[in-house]
């Protein structure tokens, strides 16, 4: 007879797994486990504000974007793509809908703004207003 060693922290590592499995399975309200979904870096230069939303495998259709009030929010739905006759057997990339809102510096130029999606990376530029944008001044010598 053989004998069985018995693993405990395995086990244990397992029911780690299987219970974050569990309970993020369905990543709705703009969160995966406890990170913001989507993952935004945001950097201004002179002239914009410049906010770069990871977003791969969506279309412009299931997004909305809107600034108001120097907040930017990001909206959008990732539909649970139908396999007619199979199963599934591991479904790890989330589904459904999220929004994500994040505060701007202030004096953005909401009638400027632009967006664009170029391979699930979506970048979206904000342009500053005049009166904070940086202005060199010239020094006189008397």
């Amino acid at each position: 007879m053989l004998a069985t060693r018995l693993e405990p922290w395995s086990e244990l590592n397992r029911l780690s797994r299987e219970m974050d499995r569990l309970f993020s399975g369905n990543r709705q309200g703009g969160t995966i486990g406890t990170v913001s979904f989507p993952a935004l870096n945001v950097w201004e230069d002179d002239a914009n504000v410049h906010a770069e939303a990871e977003l791969p495998g969506f279309a412009l259709d299931d997004l909305e974007i809107c600034v108001m009030d120097n907040q930017l929010t990001i909206k959008g739905e990732r539909r649970l793509p139908e396999h007619e006759g199979g199963k599934w057997h591991r479904q790890e990339r989330g589904y459904g809908q999220f929004s994500r809102m994040i505060e701007l510096p202030s004096g953005i130029n909401a009638e400027g703004v632009s967006a664009e999606l170029k391979d699930g990376v979506l970048l979206v530029t904000l342009p500053k207003t005049e009166a904070v944008k940086p202005r060199r001044i010239e020094v006189k010598a008397s």
